[in-house]
């Protein structure tokens, strides 16, 4: 436990400029700090940073300690444990923006010119494959794919069995498949 009246004295004479009372107060109420500190941070780390910020910060404003206004060690504790929160909210913060990045894909990363011409490329490198087909494997893939019809209406179109028609694009979608991965 601190003895008050020795941390509103300390504290006092360390707002004069006294550093010898600074290094007393600060032996007499850092394990009270770092205490407060570790309860709300929870992270040994970050618990031992935050209590030498305070400290430091203490050891700044301790002119403007008014023993008015409430004891020395419930000033040294609030400042404590606002600083422990203000650390936990940061980071709470940074994990959140971290988290948004992540899934947010920025426009600056997209090159529209860059994505319109590779575009082009795999349109050029799919027509090309196409062109490899058989007629009926082509016109079945084509309708298919790009008409968006049936088997049963590929059929019908082309005047072909269902079986038929399955196998030819079964076997032109493998073709354009091995074409296109070893254009790549």
């Amino acid at each position: 436990m601190v003895d008050t009246v020795s941390a509103a004295s300390l504290l006092v004479r360390s707002g004069r400029g006294e550093d010898e009372a600074f290094t007393e107060l600060y032996d007499l109420v850092s394990p009270r700090v770092y205490g407060i500190c570790l309860r709300v941070i929870r992270d040994r780390a970050q618990a031992e940073e935050v209590a030498q910020e305070v400290l430091v910060e203490i050891w700044r404003t301790a002119s403007r300690y008014d023993d008015r206004l409430g004891s020395a060690t419930s000033w040294i504790a609030t400042i404590a444990h606002r600083r422990a929160v203000d650390r936990v909210r940061s980071s709470q913060a940074d994990r959140d923006r971290e988290r948004r990045a992540a899934t947010e894909t920025p426009e600056s990363l997209t090159d529209p010119v860059a994505d319109a011409a590779a575009q082009r490329i795999e349109h050029r490198q799919v027509r090309r494959c196409l062109k490899a087909l058989t007629d009926l494997q082509h016109r079945a893939v084509t309708l298919a794919y790009y008409g968006g019809y049936t088997y049963r209406q590929v059929a019908a179109l082309l005047d072909t069995a269902v079986p038929t028609v399955k196998t030819r694009i079964r076997d032109g979608l493998g073709k354009l498949r091995d074409c296109l991965e070893a254009s790549r």
